[in-house]
């Protein structure tokens, strides 16, 4: 068991996953930012340009809902009725659609830094230790004798 939590230890502090976990904080909180732009800002737009205000409103009841129920999505859903939620699924759809966009561009961006970045000078190897030094020049000298 000490051996099983020695090795999780390591691999869990390796950079890799370190780095993966930092991605994944980073990416949730950017994931909400776009989903406000895509909620809040592109679809507004979209539904004035096509005449609708509101996308995510906008569905098809698939069976006929009980007496008294209204019809918005919600109180449709809690009632059980399948409804077909079109506008839900576009405005997902958009959002998807422009957080890849957004991520392609970083990537981009990240590898053009990266091709036009110096290459890292050739580091000095270390002096070897002393006792290889003098097993160097013994050798050496039972090379001339």
């Amino acid at each position: 068991m000490a051996k099983l939590l020695h090795e999780f230890r390591e691999f869990a502090v390796k950079g890799n996953v370190v780095d993966l976990a930092v991605g994944v904080i980073i990416g949730a909180a950017f994931a909400k930012i776009v989903d406000s732009l895509v909620n809040d800002v592109v679809m507004p737009l979209i539904g004035r340009i096509v005449g609708k205000l509101d996308f995510s409103s906008m569905f098809w009841v698939l069976a006929e809902p009980p007496a008294g129920t209204a019809m918005t999505l919600d109180a449709l859903k809690k009632a059980g009725v399948p409804v077909l939620a079109w506008g839900n699924f576009l405005t997902v759809a958009v959002n998807f659609l422009i957080l890849a966009f957004v991520i392609f561009l970083m990537v981009k961006q990240v590898n053009r830094l990266r091709r036009h970045q110096a290459p890292a000078a050739a580091a000095e190897p270390a002096p070897p230790p002393e006792d290889v030094m003098l097993l160097r020049e013994i050798r050496d000298s039972l090379k001339r004798a």
